[in-house]
This record gives structure tokens, sequence and C-alpha cells, in this order.
């Protein structure tokens, strides 16, 4: 009896995971969000988070991997077990931007991963400490031209689509600003709003708030039309800069292989939650679109967008610092 007991355990830990796939979720699930606390990324993780207890059956765990602008959270959802388990928060910065200006990067976003669902876009913004000599697009750029190399700006790190999108700006409007990284967008603002580093490149979510108190004054937007919060704020395409006027996103996947069972469930559960007219309303308070699409648009956006970026790196010869 005993030996069948262990030769049973023993064949149900050699299982694949669609076999295991039936009972998912029996435990909580890990969320991994590759930035700081603090940033958009964070912010509609949680959001979303909260509702899984309810809609998917198990508490999801949000978990905060900071480091490479995404990178090292994105590496260790690709080292995780397809089991469901461990999850993580895509976004333009892991999925595109990284991987298209770092050849240091060891996943391909388009095969080790699993999309399952796009829970929403956001727009992006440069925006500028109180205390800059200008605030509007105009006077801004006048600054920038008449002295190039005198500012510095704040991105959630290297290789991140705030990052690359700024290098983007800079080789279309012939300015020349020193990019200073962190490790997400919460410290990247926070040294921002205290006057540490004159200006930012951010999703519009996490520094609408510090916009709406006049600790950060907005200059230019990436977003379809202006953005109803800003009505007297122009978007880079009409500045004449349609290339850096792209918005980013903030999905769910998980590894490569995860079982369509899991990821049927996971995608259900969070089309469920942006559902909810509250939960809905908080996401879209932050000034981010629901979009809520199948994993095969997910991914399609995915490809799409990287190959967008592959070709900004290779036309305006971007390269790490």
């Amino acid at each position: 009896m005993q030996r069948r007991s262990v030769l049973q355990a023993a064949a149900l830990a050699t299982l694949s995971p669609l076999a295991r796939a039936d009972g998912y979720p029996a435990k909580p699930v890990r969320l991994i969000v590759p930035f700081a606390p603090g940033g958009t990324t964070d912010i509609i993780a949680r959001i979303i988070s909260e509702r899984m207890p309810t809609l998917l059956g198990q508490t999801m765990v949000v978990d905060n991997k900071a480091g490479g602008g995404g990178t090292v959270g994105a590496t260790e959802i690709v080292r995780a077990v397809p089991d469901g388990y461990t999850l993580g928060v895509a976004t333009v910065s892991t999925t595109a931007a990284n991987p298209a200006i770092n050849p240091r990067i060891t996943y391909n976003p388009l095969t080790d991963f699993t999309p399952i669902i796009n829970v929403a876009a956001t727009p992006n913004i440069i925006a500028v400490h109180p205390s800059f000599p200008a605030r509007d697009y105009k006077g801004f750029l006048a600054e920038l031209k008449k002295n190039p190399g005198k500012h510095s700006y704040a991105t959630s790190g290297t290789g991140g689509i705030g990052h690359l999108q700024m290098e983007l700006y800079k080789s279309l409007a012939g300015v020349f600003v020193l990019h200073i990284p962190y490790r997400g967008a919460g410290p990247a603002l926070n040294d921002t709003v205290a006057g540490q580093v004159p200006m930012i490149f951010d999703n519009l979510p996490s520094a609408l708030a510090f916009i709406k108190d006049g600790r950060l004054i907005p200059i230019v937007v990436a977003a379809p039309q202006r953005v109803a919060a800003l009505p007297n704020v122009p978007t880079f395409k009409e500045v004449g800069l349609e290339p850096v006027n792209r918005m980013a996103y903030y999905g769910i996947h998980g590894p490569k292989g995860l079982p369509k069972e899991v990821v049927d469930k996971v995608h259900a559960a969070m089309k469920k939650a942006v559902e909810i007219p509250d939960v809905r309303k908080r996401i879209e308070d932050t000034g981010s679109l629901i979009l809520a699409n199948t994993p095969a648009e997910f991914a399609a956006q995915i490809a799409a967008e990287f190959e967008v970026y592959k070709k900004v790196v290779a036309q305006q010869k971007l390269k790490l610092d």
C-alpha cells in the first residue's frame, strides 16, 4: 500500500500542466509586475487582482520584480513552470521596446510567452517639473534646442517604452536630453516631482495625479486624440511627430506552454473583472482605455508593436547607453 502511494505521488508529479489544469486554480496565483510599485503597470495590476478571489476562485498576489526596464520580471515569467501559478503583466517595454533595442535580452517576446488578454492601453506623456523654464510645447522645444545637453529626463528604466519613445522624439526633434533610468515609474516620478530630474516620459495614469495637483506640468501626449483630462495638451501628431504617438498596453501573459484551460479561465476572469462598473471606472479614471481582447488578438498586437520598435531602432540607429 505504501509503495502504491509513493508510485501514485510520483505519477502525479510528472503529469503535464495540461493534465493538472482541470482543478486550476487550487492555490494562490502569483502575478509578476516587472516594475516597482507606484507606476501604471502596478496600479492596473492591483485593480484587477483585487477581483480575482471571486472571479478566478483564488487570491492573485502581486509581486513587483523591477529592473532592466522590465526585463528582470519578464525573464522570471519566462522561466516559470507553465502551470498557471506564475503569470505576469505584459507591457510594451517588456514585449517590444526593450527586446527591440537590447541584444542582451535572453527571451523572445513572440515565442517565450503565452498571451492571455490585453487589459488596457494608455497614453504616454512628457511632463516637466514646475521649475522648468517652459510650460507648453513650443517653449519646451525652444528650451531644449537652446540648451542641448543641459536637461535630463527620467524613465521607468533603460530600454523601456519611455526611454525608446523619448530617444525617438530626440532624433526626430533634433534635441539632446540626458537619460536617467530608474527601476520603475514610481521612483522616476518621485524624483521628478521632487525636482531632482526636470522632466519625465511616463505613462499618463501614473503621472496624472501629480499633473492635477500642479506638481508636474504636461507638455505633449502620445494618444489618438487629445486626452479629456488635459484638453490643452497637444498630441505628438499635432506637433508634427506622429511616429512618437504610440500608446502603452497592459496585458496578462504567462510562460510559453500554458494549457488552454488555464488561459481560458484567466481570460474569462479578467474579462469579467473589467466589465464590473467600479473596476472599469477606476481603470478609465487613470486615463486608460479598456481593451479586453482575445489571446490571439493580443499576440498579434505584440508582434506588430515589436516590429514597429525594431524598425525604429534600425532607422534611428538607437543603442543602449
